[in-house]
């Protein structure tokens, strides 16, 4: 059987990116899997683990890859593209991991002809290679953002690649992306956050299963999610917005002794949540 890839460059083997390499060699989507790191730890560990074949901290390592996944934060994509762009060969296709597109598109699409964005809406709060999954991306959904520019022939690459992974594919513009992550993706962070944020330390020992559920994702990457926050800031604040009014009719109602508008506003987002 014919692979989809020759060699695919994953740079940045990381959870997300080491996932990917992993389940591309599981499924034998390509002849060669290379990895590229900032630490050499990770590629060593990478590759003990068989998650790439090879790899290096020197970005030359991708000039032969016909396909390069940037799996890495959003302000570091931003960055890498210029020096990728002098590095890669005619006719690679480019694709991101990266968790907000409007920016990303924008700049990556004006200098790799073979661009296409995309964002798997999987992972974990959990970090690094050593936790990369093959199957992290199987029953999971994968949105694709592409503009007037994508090549279509890129395009389709993806779509299958995505489809091979395990991950069900749909097509978006970046901004209406952006708009809809900042509601299902960045605020839940946010809240999380906030929320295990003013908890006293000294009550945290009678913590039950309610605040460890509802505040696991606070144990995400701090630095990750800044940059996210940081590169969809319009969306973000307004989603932000609407959730301090959503605090302030319960408190409001609380404070009234309101029992009929709280039942009321519970009810209605216990009939939201469940329709999950």
């Amino acid at each position: 059987m014919k692979k989809l890839f020759d060699k695919v460059a994953i740079v940045g083997t990381g959870l997300i990116g080491g996932s990917m390499a992993l389940a591309i060699k599981k499924k034998r989507l390509a002849n060669e899997v290379i990895g590229v790191s900032r630490h050499k730890e990770t590629l060593s560990t990478a590759k003990k683990n068989g998650v790439i074949d090879r790899g290096s901290q020197d970005l030359n390592i991708i000039k032969d890859a016909d396909l390069v996944v940037l799996a890495a934060p959003v302000d570091t994509i931003l960055n890498l593209a210029e020096p990728i762009s002098k590095i890669v060969k005619p006719g690679c296709i480019v694709t991101d991991v990266g968790s907000t597109k409007r920016e990303i598109v924008a700049r990556l699409e004006m200098v790799f002809p073979g661009y296409v964005g995309s964002h798997p809406l999987a992972g974990s709060e959990k970090r690094g290679v050593v936790n990369a999954e093959a199957g992290i991306f199987c029953g999971t959904l994968c949105i694709l953002t592409p503009t007037r520019r994508t090549d279509k022939q890129a395009l389709n690459k993806i779509k299958k690649l995505w489809d091979a992974l395990g991950a069900r594919v749909m097509l978006l513009p970046a901004d209406s992306h952006d708009k809809i992550l900042s509601f299902v993706s960045h605020l839940p962070h946010i809240a999380a956050f906030s929320l295990i944020s003013i908890v006293p330390a000294k009550y945290l020992k009678f913590a039950a299963s309610g605040l460890k559920d509802t505040t696991r994702i606070a144990s995400s990457d701090s630095q990750l999610w800044s940059d996210i926050f940081l590169s969809n800031p319009k969306n973000i604040n307004t989603a932000i917005s609407l959730l301090e009014d959503a605090l302030s009719r319960i408190k409001t109602a609380i404070q009234k002794k309101d029992r009929k508008l709280l039942a009321s506003i519970l009810k209605e987002a216990k009939k939201k949540r469940e329709s999950l």
